[in-house]
This record gives structure tokens, C-alpha cells and sequence, in this order.
């Protein structure tokens, strides 16, 4: 082994890694995604029909896989603008010292350290129709876990778990703020909100974009939430890409149908990445002057 071969030996065990515990599930289940798979054939899976790209074209036009994908995306994105001036306020107000600042911070973060399961079980409490939120409207009777509010109930559930993550992101990036730049513009006399649009916002652009796009996929992948808030069948207005693959593969039985659901996500989600990953190399290639 020569010296200049010696980090691709280092490299080999996560390879190892990453092919028994990424490469190869995906390429089972891209295999099942081209077979006909059902609980018919699930016995001898390795000889079942090959149909070929015919789960694609089923899921796309003779399931709600196209609405499914539209309500994922909008909740998701929709979910995490509203996190986004909820944790960068939250950041804001903790960075400076004052006395409990360490509790106030603690408490911030019970919504992102609950497991998923615990806040749908919460919120589902709070959603009943003699819960506290139809109390405190006073809207005796309203329906959350049903019919047209229930997106709202998910959007507003999703909100209030995820905002602490966009703080936490947030607050790291306040921290890496330069303290002779605040007492420069505290001596030029910056108003606090010219401080906070020239000063503190600009370093808060890359964490806040990255947490939006973390934020934004694991969203759009969240079945906890859903499953447990409004159960299986879920209204058809909350019946997410994560659900509708759930009851396709294990209710429906349809298991090459739902494999093919299942890339269909893998895709959606890689899209945004690549854009996101493809943005950050673009921008670290530039020099100071502009040129790459």
C-alpha cells in the first residue's frame, strides 16, 4: 500500500457504510418499484412480473399521488416561512444577557425535543371539538381533525414543533457576529433596526437558509405527525405523500405501487438539495472581488 493510496483505505469503512445501509435498500426498492408486487406475490418476490415503469404511470394517473405531492410541498414550505420570523425573533430577543436568559432558552426548545408523537397526541387534545382552542375562539363544536381546517390544524401543529429548530439555527448564527461590528455601528448610532437589517440579518442568511431547506424536507417527509394527529384513513385534505405510501403499502397491500410512490418523494426531495448544495458551491468559488 503506497503512501498516496492510504486515504482511500481510510475512506473504505464508511463506504461500507453507506452501501449496506443507503445503496442497497435503494436499489431494493427500486426494484420493487418495477415489479408487481402484492401481497399475492410477496412470497416469491424475486419472481414476480416485471412491469416496468407501470407503478409510475398507475401512481401518477390513477391514485391521488398528484395531490398528495401539492398538499406535502404547500404544507411544508407554507410551514416553514411561518417558523422563520417566529425562531429569528426568538434568537434576537435571547442573544443578549439578562438574568433566567439560560430558562428562557430551555423552555424555547420543549417544542423541538418532544418526540413527534407526543405533540400529535397533544395537539390532538387541543383539537377536539370541546377542546381549549375552540373554548379560547369560542367556537363551540368546530371540526380540526376533519373536513377543510384539518391542513390548517397540521400546518399549525408542524409550526409549533419545528419554530425552535429556526432558533436554534438562528442563535448560532448571532453568535458568530463579530463584537467590534455591533460597537461600530453602536457608535455611528445605528438605530436597533438599521442594526438589525445591516448588521445582524447578514449573518443570518446562510443558517436561516439552510435551516428553511432542513426544515422544509423534513416536513415534506414527516409521517409521525400526521399518522398519529388524524389517524388512517386520514381526511382526504391532510393526506400527505408519507400517508398515502403508508396505505398503499399496508393497507392496499400494493407493495411495488407504494415503492414507486416512495422514489417519486426520493425525488422531490433531491430537488431542492441539488439547488441548495449547488448554491453554497457557486457561492464558496467566488473571490472577495467577485470573479470564481
Amino acid at each position: 500500500m503506497t503512501q498516496r493510496n492510504r486515504p482511500l483505505w481510510l475512506l473504505a469503512p464508511g463506504g461500507m457504510m453507506m452501501l449496506l445501509i443507503i445503496v442497497i435498500p435503494l436499489l431494493i426498492g427500486l426494484y420493487i418499484a418495477l415489479i408487481d408486487l402484492d401481497q399475492y406475490t410477496l412470497r416469491q418476490w424475486m419472481a414476480t412480473p416485471f412491469v416496468g415503469l407501470a407503478n409510475f404511470i398507475e401512481a401518477i394517473t390513477e391514485t391521488s399521488l398528484l395531490k398528495a405531492i401539492w398538499l406535502s410541498v404547500s404544507y411544508s414550505v407554507l410551514s416553514t416561512l411561518l417558523t422563520v420570523p417566529l425562531g429569528v425573533a426568538a434568537a434576537a430577543a435571547t442573544q443578549n444577557h439578562f438574568r433566567g436568559r439560560g430558562i428562557v432558552r430551555s423552555l424555547f426548545l420543549i417544542p423541538y425535543v418532544m418526540p413527534a408523537f407526543v405533540v400529535a397526541t397533544v395537539w390532538q387534545t387541543i383539537f377536539q371539538p370541546d377542546g381549549i382552542l375552540n373554548q379560547v375562539l369560542n367556537t363551540q363544536g368546530t371540526l380540526w381533525l376533519n373536513g377543510p381546517n384539518s391542513y390548517w390544524a397540521l400546518v399549525i401543529a408542524q409550526v409549533w414543533s419545528a419554530w425552535p429548530f429556526i432558533y436554534l439555527m438562528s442563535l448560532a448564527g448571532l453568535q458568530s457576529v463579530d463584537h467590534e461590528v455591533h460597537e461600530a455601528a453602536a457608535l455611528d448610532g445605528a438605530m436597533w433596526w438599521k442594526k438589525l437589517r445591516y448588521v445582524v440579518f447578514p449573518y443570518l442568511r446562510g443558517p436561516v437558509a439552510l435551516a428553511c431547506l432542513i426544515g422544509t424536507l423534513h416536513h415534506i417527509n414527516n409521517f409521525t405527525l400526521p399518522f398519529v394527529l388524524f389517524g388512517v384513513p386520514t381526511p382526504i385534505d391532510v393526506e400527505v405523500l408519507p400517508i398515502l405510501t403508508y396505505v398503499t403499502a399496508f393497507q392496499s397491500l400494493r407493495f411495488g405501487l407504494s415503492a414507486a410512490m416512495a422514489i417519486v418523494s426520493l425525488v422531490l426531495i433531491m430537488i431542492p438539495l441539488f439547488i441548495y448544495l449547488r448554491a453554497v458551491k457557486l457561492d464558496t468559488t467566488e473571490e472577495p472581488g467577485g470573479t470564481k
